[in-house]
């Protein structure tokens, strides 16, 4: 299998959502557009595939991963000032003192692993539903596919023996329920509207969220306080499976996701002219939401409905790259480095022994959510 790298200058024209979609709130950054400039678009062609590479998409992309990897050397140091920054990255290979081995190996690194998977994970589905509904609030927390996934998982841990697998199907089940519920009422004429499904979606998370509300307050005591904590999102004791879950799903989803990523891109243009230029609509919705929903419900199997990191990062990364086509790696790393940021956060935090990191999230989400709507509004 023969790869390529090409390079060429090209100008791009992006529509005006303001005027093209109509009741879409636009999600294209307002800052300067790739239409404003020549941008450098590399080619990658790897046999019959054929990828396109954002030169600023890469820069961006380079630093969100050395942060990243800053943030994992500062994981991994927290709180053990006398081992030295040296020693504790040598404790990763199992170099030191046996408790500080075990502390990194055992605890602080599937943590801080756990989190950049759920927040890659989360991301790249927040950027495949906004691509697909045209609309940045068209993400999986806002629209009740986090809830399904959360009132299953919910029911599977108070009522039944769970493990972090059995509450990951049971998770994945639930979200794909939410998913099927609001795609079909979101139906009309045999076809699904972006902002019907997204109003629709709304409507059913707070539905979901009051039965996972509901199944707590019927759940033994030990149970319900389990729930409480994790249903506010938490990453404290999370282990290796936590880790095989969300990054082995995310890496068998790979595949799917990239070409995925390209057709909605097509999609952004309106359903009519997707349509015109060959694109299945109603195939690449249902294909869509049927892997998003998957990423999503290992997601909060994982680490519980954690908020915000879906919605947000997608357009965090927009608004980086400075472009509206930014597929799911570029999203993936924002989310990545924003939750794993947080947990280092809520880490800090003297208001409890251990602050949920959905609880930091929140806080920016609505401050995040309330900045949206007065730009947008």
């Amino acid at each position: 299998m023969r790869g390529s790298l090409t390079s060429a200058a090209s100008r791009q024209t992006y529509p005006d959502s303001e005027t093209a979609h109509r009741g879409h709130i636009p999600i294209a950054p307002t800052g300067p557009q790739p239409s404003d400039s020549v941008r450098r678009v590399f080619a990658l062609r790897i046999g019959s595939i054929s990828v396109r590479i954002d030169r600023r998409s890469i820069v961006v992309g380079c630093l969100l991963l050395a942060v990243v990897i800053c943030l994992a050397v500062f994981g991994l140091y927290l709180g053990r000032p006398q081992e030295g920054l040296v020693g504790t990255v040598k404790a990763i290979w199992g170099v030191g003192s046996e408790q500080l081995v075990r502390s990194v190996q055992q605890r602080r690194l599937p943590r801080f692993l756990t989190a950049c998977a759920v927040g890659g994970s989360l991301a790249a589905a927040g950027s495949l539903f906004q691509s697909l509904t045209r609309n940045p609030l068209g993400s999986p927390d806002v629209i009740g596919f986090t809830a399904g996934a959360a009132a299953a998982a919910a029911i599977h841990i108070a009522f039944f023996t769970s493990t972090v697998w059995t509450t990951g199907l049971f998770a994945v089940l639930g979200g794909m329920a939410a998913a099927l519920g609001v795609y079909l009422l979101a139906r009309r004429s045999s076809r699904t509207g972006g902002l019907r499904l997204v109003l629709m979606g709304i409507g059913t998370a707070a539905l979901l969220t009051a039965i996972t509300d509901a199944v707590i307050v019927r759940a033994d005591f030990s149970d319900a306080q389990a729930l409480q904590q994790w249903t506010a999102g938490s990453l404290t004791g999370r282990g290796w499976p936590h880790v095989v879950l969300t990054f082995g799903t995310a890496l068998a989803l790979l595949p799917a996701l990239i070409p995925l990523a390209r057709r909605l891109s097509v999609l952004e243009l309106g359903e009519e002219a997707a349509a015109s230029l060959g694109l299945r609509v109603e195939r690449l919705r249902l294909t869509t939401l049927i892997v998003a929903v998957i990423l999503v419900g290992t997601a909060v199997a994982a680490a519980g409905p954690i908020a915000f990191i879906a919605l947000a990062a997608p357009q965090i990364a927009r608004g980086l790259a400075r472009s509206t086509q930014v597929g799911i790696f570029l999203p993936g790393l924002c989310g990545a480095f924003l939750l794993s940021g947080a947990d280092l956060l809520s880490q800090e935090l003297e208001i409890g022994l251990q602050t949920p990191v959905g609880l930091v999230t929140s806080v920016l989400g609505g401050l995040y959510l309330l900045w949206l709507l007065a730009r947008r509004m």
